[in-house]
């Protein structure tokens, strides 16, 4: 049998399961890519537009309710969230319906909207959760992560 052929089918089967697992992700979000202005239903029911405005930064908090890592990230974003600058704006975004009772186990510091859509999330280029993002003036993108951040490292996002 062609090895080359072997090497591929195994190639392909190993990135068949990673994505499976949410492994296999997309190009993510890089610094100084664009991102979109949004409008957005908060968890309480109002619309709220997020737009980023000159002078300011915006972090956006991407999580789901039924995330165990996520879950471990709410104390820590909502932290620097209470100790952030007033020049930087914080959302997070609920990419699933959180189930009754989540918002009094779980206390989110930070105002919340639901997810626009799924061309939302790809435009985001969020594939996994927990995501942060940094966005400044203009929609340009400054941070990037996924995953548990340390609180060093997340007070590069929520910085002046």
């Amino acid at each position: 049998m062609n090895r080359r052929f072997v090497t591929g089918v195994l190639a392909g089967a190993m990135a068949l399961g990673a994505a499976r697992l949410g492994h296999a992700d997309g190009p993510a979000v890089a610094p100084g890519y664009l991102v979109p202005q949004f409008t957005a239903q908060a968890v309480d029911g109002s619309m709220r537009q997020v737009v980023y405005p000159k002078g300011s930064a915006t972090v956006l908090l991407f999580f789901l309710s039924s995330c165990p890592t996520c879950h471990r990230m709410l104390p820590e974003w909502n932290r620097a969230y209470q100790r952030r600058p007033k020049n930087v704006n914080v959302v997070g975004v609920l990419l699933d319906r959180a189930p009754a009772g989540f918002f009094e186990a779980y206390p989110v510091a930070f105002p919340v909207v639901q997810s626009p859509s799924r061309d939302f999330l790809q435009a985001y280029k969020v594939t996994r959760t927990p995501t942060t993002i940094r966005v400044a003036a203009g929609g340009k993108v400054e941070n990037h992560g996924v995953g548990i951040l340390d609180p060093i490292t997340l007070g590069e996002y929520f910085r002046p």
